[in-house]
């Protein structure tokens, strides 16, 4: 399995969180790399046009579209990797900081989520290790998850007929097969964020008077 941590790279505090996902990787035994992030300048609405991608669900109040529609190629540019290279990915966002160790085999379906809800309110999941996603009926956020060659390619399809910001887009409506690890051994520590609007982060747990919405 390949690990990547998204990481907007001519951004300092990306790169300085996306050290820390990497450092705290290795101190629970998970090689991480850099993947580099897709940003606003990079025209990312475009792109996914240019994919097929139906992007009207991009719209939404809580996000700034073109830092929406980079997240979400980003994530969607992985689920490529994942199924040009017919290898399991774990995919985590820069602001990701592992907590626990990980099994070496986890034994899920198609794509597992393994982060701590980051906004929000949610459900506890009922047993220890692999369940139904129980916290949220879609990712409680993007920021850890495992993806198979074979869930990459349904994402990918799903894309062309609605793409929404990836947490939500990775839902049960859409994929019922979807899973969560738990306890939750990834957390979200965010102090800034790239995509969402002030409206988007008053849900978040981590927001507060120093929290930044960063322009990239």
């Amino acid at each position: 399995m390949n690990s990547y941590v998204i990481t907007i790279l001519n951004n300092e505090r990306s790169v300085q969180v996306a050290k820390r996902c990497i450092r705290s990787a290795a101190q629970h035994g998970v090689e991480v790399d850099f993947w580099k992030a897709t940003t606003p300048n990079d025209f990312p609405i475009d792109k996914l046009i240019d994919e097929g991608v139906s992007i009207a669900g991009l719209h939404e109040t809580y996000s700034r579209i073109a830092n929406c529609a980079a997240a979400f190629h980003s994530h969607y540019s992985l689920w490529k990797h994942c199924v040009e290279t017919k290898e399991e990915v774990m995919i985590l966002e820069h602001d990701a900081v592992f907590v626990n160790d990980i099994p070496s085999e986890i034994y899920f379906n198609k794509c597992i989520s393994l982060g701590k809800p980051s906004y929000g309110k949610w459900n506890t999941p009922n047993t220890f290790g692999i369940n139904p996603l129980t916290s949220k009926r879609y990712f409680p956020g993007a920021h850890a998850y495992i993806v198979k060659p074979i869930a990459a390619r349904e994402f990918i399809d799903r894309a062309k007929v609605m793409a929404r910001p990836t947490d939500v887009f990775l839902n049960v409506e859409n994929f019922p097969w979807l899973q969560e690890y738990w306890p939750w051994p990834v957390e979200a520590h965010d102090s800034f964020t790239t995509i969402q609007n002030e409206n988007g982060c008053l849900a978040k747990h981590n927001y507060g008077e120093t929290y930044g919405i960063e322009e990239v």
